[in-house]
């Protein structure tokens, strides 16, 4: 039987791992987002959306979580890669994973959000997740990881733009 203190660091260390996996999520998300929208306009999306506007609500979900289901992986398996020694391999597997992933899986649920919020147990757990992003966003540490993220974007593209000039 555990502790009260060893459960109560257990929580504490599974919180800062699912916390740092989320970070990285949040952190290709925001740096991918300007090519999502560039590739909203192309014609071929247009279908997609479409097509996935025309699924059933469980349709929609089993569309959501294949990609999800088939890429997360790609995280854990890029990190222990790195952890092995072999860091660009790693850092590859990791950044194609996180785009197709985050690519695709976003998208679904932009588009299939409205009929995904009709399943109660997704909505739950939606609901259930973005409270629990809410909290850990109002964490000062995180504030200040968003704080310096925006700058480095702003002095990036502050950058690409003298460049271009």
């Amino acid at each position: 039987m555990l502790t009260r203190g060893l459960r109560k660091f257990l929580r504490l260390i599974a919180t800062a791992i699912a916390f740092l996996y989320l970070l990285l999520d949040f952190l290709f998300l925001s740096a991918l987002r300007p090519l999502f929208r560039r590739l909203a306009e192309l014609r071929i999306y247009g279908k997609i959306k479409a097509g996935i506007e025309r699924l059933g609500p469980y349709t929609t979900l089993i569309l959501f979580l294949i990609p999800l289901i088939l890429l997360e992986p790609f995280k854990p398996a890029g990190m222990y890669l790195v952890a092995k020694g072999h860091l660009a391999i790693g850092i590859v597997v990791v950044v194609v994973g996180e785009i197709l992933k985050i690519g695709t899986v976003e998208q679904i649920f932009r588009i299939g959000r409205p009929k995904l919020m009709t399943i109660p147990a997704f909505a739950w757990t939606y609901s259930l997740v973005v409270a629990w992003l809410n909290w850990v966003k109002s964490l000062p540490a995180v504030q200040v990881v968003v704080r310096q993220f925006r700058e480095m974007k702003r002095i990036l593209s502050d950058t690409i733009r003298r460049l271009k000039v």
